[in-house]
């Protein structure tokens, strides 16, 4: 078996697998965050039943969604409707919203109690 042949069939096993698993557990932790930032789920493979899944939590998002919009008062802010699970092949539908540094910093006094 060639290297090429054996670099193929590792990257088509599943994420679940022990192999896959066992490379992530042996990345550098900043390396791993890394990679679940500019994670891109639209472009990886999803079976059926990974495809099923991802529709049955969107609806279960929109009744939540809409059982929301339903108990709010009129005159109230509704919520944002909720984006779909991303899925193969498909776009992002709004870009990743960034935290600007001041953001965060009022975001961690808030958490730290300096609420005033």
């Amino acid at each position: 078996m060639s290297w090429r042949r054996l670099r193929v069939l590792i990257q088509h096993l599943p994420p679940e697998s022990a192999t896959w698993t066992a490379l992530r557990n042996a990345m550098p932790d900043d390396e791993l965050a890394e990679q679940g930032e500019k994670g891109e789920p639209e472009k990886g493979r999803w079976s059926q039943a990974e495809q099923l899944l991802a529709m049955v939590a969107d609806r279960v998002a929109r009744l939540e969604y809409v059982l929301l919009c339903v108990n709010t008062e009129q005159k109230s802010k509704r919520p944002r409707p909720p984006e779909p699970i991303r899925r193969p092949g498909a776009k992002q539908l709004r870009p990743k919203q960034k935290m600007s540094d001041a953001q965060a910093n009022r975001l961690f006094t808030l958490i730290n109690g300096g609420a005033s």
